[in-house]
């Protein structure tokens, strides 16, 4: 990405080993994530450009002397933060804390949108997938690198449970991944706020109960109008602006919590006397998807969730900078990148 609306396809060095903890992983799915059209809408020009994608599923093509548990030809999913899964941050399940770790597309780490990418610390970072390459999963699975854990981060951390109401903030990828994980947690109340039909028609295949197109004030009132006037128990901001926020804090019901994955676009968080009186809790954060893709992986492999239905277009590498202009459009839920037919 050189800027604003400037993303280009240029070749760069093919990664190698360079450290014994390294593998080489040949890229067969990426996508482009939400936060991606945030530098996409307002990055400075910049002359060198810096590598995009964080989230990417592949097969190994090398690994160093350190990584005994991955082999050539294994296929696996990368999380969107690269870690040791050994440190003390890491055994709490903060793997976005990890003492070790890092960012992809950084410090001359690989991005995602690639044809291959060098894995630091692969063998705590990447996670085999029991799955042949042309597996129709392919898409599922990838969730697991970003999408669906956020969703879930965002559902376990306000405390989730078949006890409690949801209002689910924002239909995009992340909100509908969040309307998957309340459902698959018990929630049997789920209200998505939403305005876009064809996302929100998917967030009712997903498990939302309830669809509240309104914003702002009305918004908020609607969903104390579904509640009796109390509001609910949880509510999962998943977009990051503060609109959002402060209908998430308009409609939890007292003593309840918000939890914000979303990547903040704000400063100050307007908590003061009414948060304080009712008791709100406010919690999330970046999700540490290595933590949750043992446990969700299960469900995708064995059909219980579809959470790659979020992928409503797809685009070969080279057309990546398409996929971008149609997210930032609106035109695409989530975008889908696969290999160009000359690089397989």
């Amino acid at each position: 990405m050189y800027g604003a609306g400037n993303v280009r396809v240029e070749n760069v060095p093919d990664p190698k080993i360079q450290q014994p903890t390294d593998a080489v992983v040949r890229v067969l799915r990426a996508c482009v994530c939400g936060s991606d059209l945030w530098p996409y809408g307002s990055m400075p020009a910049t002359e060198h450009g810096v590598r995009m994608g964080h989230e990417f599923l592949g097969v190994v093509e090398d690994t160093g002397a350190d990584v005994p548990g991955l082999h050539r030809g294994d296929l696996v999913v990368a999380p969107f933060v690269w870690s040791d899964n050994t440190c003390d941050f890491c055994a709490e399940g903060l793997h976005t804390s990890c003492r070790h770790g890092g960012l992809w597309a950084r410090d001359g780490i690989d991005g995602g949108q690639g044809e291959a990418v060098r894995v630091p610390q692969a063998q705590g970072t990447l996670v085999k997938l029991p799955v042949a390459e042309d597996s129709a999963l392919l898409p599922s699975l990838l969730t697991l690198s970003d999408v669906l854990c956020t969703g879930h981060h965002c559902a376990v951390t306000a405390g989730v449970n078949p006890r409690t109401t949801v209002t689910v903030i924002g239909d995009g990828a992340v909100g509908l991944s969040a309307v998957i994980s309340a459902k698959r947690l018990g929630a049997e109340r789920i209200i998505l706020m939403g305005r876009h039909k064809d996302r929100t028609d998917l967030g009712l295949d997903f498990g939302a109960t309830d669809i509240v197109s309104e914003r702002g004030e009305e918004g908020i009132e609607r969903v104390r109008e579904l509640t009796g006037g109390d509001g609910t128990h949880t509510v999962l901001e998943c977009v990051g602006t503060l609109p959002a926020l402060q209908t998430s804090l308009g409609v939890v019901r007292a003593g309840g919590t918000v939890s914000r994955v979303g990547a903040p676009q704000y400063g100050e968080v307007p908590l003061g006397f009414p948060e304080f009186m009712n008791n709100i809790t406010l919690t999330g954060g970046v999700a540490p998807a290595r933590a949750y893709i043992e446990e969700l992986l299960p469900d995708i492999l064995e059909g219980r969730i579809q959470p790659g239905r979020v992928f409503d277009r797809t685009v070969g590498l080279g057309d990546t900078s398409e996929g971008y202009r149609a997210m930032a459009a609106r035109e695409a839920l989530k975008v889908l990148v696969t290999p160009d037919p000359l690089t397989l």
